[in-house]
Formats: C-alpha cells, structure tokens, sequence
C-alpha cells in the first residue's frame, strides 16, 4: 500500500524531503490477529515508480510471532540488493515476507526461478507473493524453504482469480529453535547440500584435474548483458567458457530420448548489468537456446525436451550466488547437491530431471561492485 508522510521542508539543497513537503512510499504492513499493527517497511529498491520516495536511509524491519518467531520485510526489486535484503541475512534473519509486482524475464529471472533461487543461495524461508497482470507478464508466487518449495505460476489464459498456497515449513528463526535441533538441522542440510568432486559419477581422476578443451566462443546477448557463450555440441563431455577472469565449467550428459533438435549453450559474465536497474554480476548459465542459430542463444524459452545431467562449477568473488534449476513449462527442480568451498568455488550438480531442461544458473551478486 501507499504511506504518506510528512517531512521537514528545508532549504539545505541535499535535503530528500520533496517541494510539498511529504514523502510517499511503497509501503509493506503488517497486522497481528487482532488487527493490531506491528511492522511497516519502506521499500527502498525502487523499480520506474515515479509516484514514489526512496525512504533517505535503508529499513531494517522485523517483526515477532507466538507461532515461528521473527520475519523480515522486504519488497520486490530489494531482493537484488544489499540494503535491506543482504543485511537482514547477515543479521540472523533466516524468514522474509516478500510481496512483490514482478516482470518474468527469461532466461534467469522469472519470478519463481529466483524465489527459489534466493531461498537456497540465502538458506531462508521465503514467502514470496506476486501480483497477477498478463499484460505486464507479472505471475509466479511461492512458498520456499531451504529444502522445498510450493508454487504456483499461473500460464496466460488461466482464470484472473488468485490462487492460495499452503505448506507446512519448519521454524528457522535461531532463537526460536533450541540449540539442539538447530545444530541437528544444521548438519541435516550440509549432508544434503554438499558433495565432494571425487563423489561425482562424472569425475575421474583424469578428467578432474585437467581443463576441458576450449571450444570457440562468441558473444551474444542475455538479459541485456553481452554473454560469453560456447555450444554444447555432444552428447556429453566438459566444457568451458570465460568472460574476462570469470570462467564457467560444466560437465553434461544429455540422456539417451533427448531431442537432437534443441541447441545449448553455456555462458558467463562478468560485469554490471545497466538495464532497467543498475548492479554488478557474475553469472553461469546454461541454457536451451530459442533456435537452432547461436544467435539465438540467451533468448527466452519456457520449454524444451532435453533432459540433462550436469556439474556446474565456478569461482565467485562474493558469497552471494544464488542457483537454479528451471525445467520445461516453468516447473522448479531442486538441485540435487550444492557445494560452496571457502575459495568461493560453488558446484552444483544435478540428474534425473523430470522434464526437459531450460535454463540452470548460478547467480552471483556483486554488491561490493554496484557503486563503482
């Protein structure tokens, strides 16, 4: 909703405070049961919303309940962002509110491929509703726990009502959850999430330790930002791609009913991204390109038939990278094993899709990088 404030008017040039003298936000509420209001956030991460104020410092908005203890509130595009998202994480908050009008962009940002994605880069619960508008290709909408995830993502031409999501998630709120169950937690998920490089069925002690051979390059564009990519031309083997000092390795095995027609490719990029929202990036993804020309490599796709094992591996230079795995007519996979090394190194390795392959990415953000 809309929140107008009062602000004093100044004649001091940097003062934010507007010529009438009131701010207007875009405002996130919170009520208790008994109507009571407990929590209001000011979305700070404005996206073309000209009838809007960026609050002048960053919110840092929790709230307590008798049911899961403390959330964190935060509002659409914020979620790229250090302030408040980063900083929430980084104080222990590991539940988010999300309401958010989100514009599905394929191949790396539609709605619920980074919901979830976020969820699992972040290790939180995401609660995570988006508006519906076909026009403005706006649908998708979650429930997202570190281990599972509940969606909807309505298709044009479903019925206009709204769709309600319930699922049962586990508490995560550290004060909230005993010593011991969080320290049995914490061991449950670094089990499940993590595999050594010697347990992978396509490491061999050859092939680990040597570089894939290079392929030739080219360059197309993603997402507005000119990829690096390089053709997945077999039906398996290793590849690699760089962009600048950023490079993306990947091991794959197409399965055995995978349609020859479909082309893949494997990017990366490194560098801030300037359309509609200015942040710095490093990413690897690989992708169903649209035809079967490399130009068409990057372009959005929301189907394809080709099932694909895969080991997708970079080095980072930030611990926020954020991973997906999108399958055919936008249903989610969860990665079957994760790994993030001290040296910034992050695998994630996936088999057994059950639906044909469009998009896996490993999303990092630079933060550092986005005033530069």
């Amino acid at each position: 909703m809309a929140d107008l404030q009062p602000c004093p008017l100044r004649t001091d040039p940097s003062s934010s405070c507007p010529p009438d003298g009131r701010w207007q936000f875009n405002t996130n509420v919170v009520f208790r049961s008994d109507g009571l209001l407990v929590a209001r956030y000011h979305k700070y991460n404005l996206y073309f919303e000209d009838a809007f104020d960026t609050p002048p410092q960053p919110e840092i908005i929790t709230f307590d309940t008798p049911f899961a203890g403390r959330f964190g509130l935060i509002t659409c595009f914020d979620i790229l962002f250090h302030e408040p998202t980063v900083t929430l994480v980084k104080q222990g908050l590991r539940q988010l509110i999300y309401p958010t009008a989100w514009m599905n962009q394929l191949p790396l940002l539609d709605t619920i491929q980074f919901q979830r994605a976020f969820s699992l880069g972040s290790n939180v619960t995401l609660l995570a509703a988006n508006i519906r508008n076909d026009r403005l290709i706006m649908t998708g909408s979650g429930i997202y726990t570190p281990l599972s995830a509940t969606y909807h993502h309505a298709q044009k031409g479903d019925p206009q009502e709204g769709r309600l999501l319930v699922a049962r998630v586990p508490v995560l709120d550290p004060l909230w959850v005993n010593q011991s169950v969080a320290s049995e937690e914490g061991v449950v998920r670094e089990d499940s999430t993590s595999s050594s490089a010697t347990d992978s069925e396509y490491c061999h002690k050859d092939s680990c330790s040597d570089s894939p051979p290079s392929s030739p390059t080219f360059i197309a564009s993603m997402m507005y930002d000119p990829f690096t990519f390089v053709l997945l031309n077999e039906t398996e083997g290793e590849v690699k791609v760089c962009n600048g000092t950023f490079c993306c390795s990947l091991q794959y095995q197409r399965s055995p009913q995978s349609s020859s027609e479909e082309l893949y490719a494997l990017g990366a990029f490194a560098g801030t991204h300037t359309v509609n929202g200015r942040y710095a990036l490093q990413v690897c993804a690989l992708v169903r390109c649209a035809g079967s020309d490399p130009t068409s490599c990057g372009q959005e796709v929301e189907e394809a038939e080709t099932k694909m094992d895969f080991l997708l591996e970079a080095t980072f230079g930030t611990k926020y990278v954020y991973p997906s795995v999108l399958a055919s007519k936008l249903v989610l996979e969860q990665p079957e094993h994760l790994e993030t090394a001290a040296t910034g190194r992050v695998s994630m390795k996936h088999s057994n899709m059950t639906a044909g392959l469009v998009t896996a990415c490993l999303y990092g953000r630079m933060h550092h990088l986005d005033s530069e």
